[in-house]
């Protein structure tokens, strides 16, 4: 059976199955008990969502959201990108991190930043190295390495 995919901006309504997502990756999986300790409730999130400060892309297969990426508006910082196990290696991950820097980049950022494992053997390490995101050499508080992206968004133009 073929899965038909489709990608949409994320919705508040979209936030608990994030949230559950988020706790069933392969790599870095966050429950959503962790997610309330540093402050990230469905409640926090839907808001953000909602009032644009953090837009996001989903990917529905199947009627259900199989991964996504959300953005930080005011930063240009990459907030997260998960992706249900089942749907890894379809270039899902690669369809949702580009919208979300084209999101950042239409809003002027030029140049863009995630945290991310500075473990070789994580699969997020190779993943975003691959797509051109390079290291600053400069760690955030979670200890995850920050790498930057720059965009072809040019300020003003």
């Amino acid at each position: 059976m073929h899965t038909t995919l489709h990608y949409r901006a994320a919705k508040p309504a979209d936030i608990a199955e994030c949230i559950d997502i988020r706790g069933k990756t392969r790599e870095n999986a966050v429950t959503a008990a962790r997610l309330s300790e540093m402050g990230i409730t469905l409640q926090s999130w839907g808001d953000q969502v909602k009032s644009g400060a953090l837009p996001g892309v989903v990917c529905i297969a199947n009627g259900a959201i199989a991964g996504y990426c959300f953005c930080d508006r005011s930063s240009g910082e990459i907030v997260v990108l998960a992706l249900l196990p089942a749907f890894e290696n379809q270039g899902i991950g690669r369809a949702l991190l580009a919208q979300a820097v084209a999101i950042l980049a239409a809003q002027g950022h030029t140049r863009l930043h995630l945290g991310c494992s500075s473990d070789p053997s994580s699969r997020s390490y190779g993943f975003y190295r691959h797509l051109g995101w390079r290291t600053t050499h400069a760690f955030d508080e979670n200890h995850d390495e920050i790498l930057e992206f720059y965009t072809s968004a040019r300020a003003g133009a």
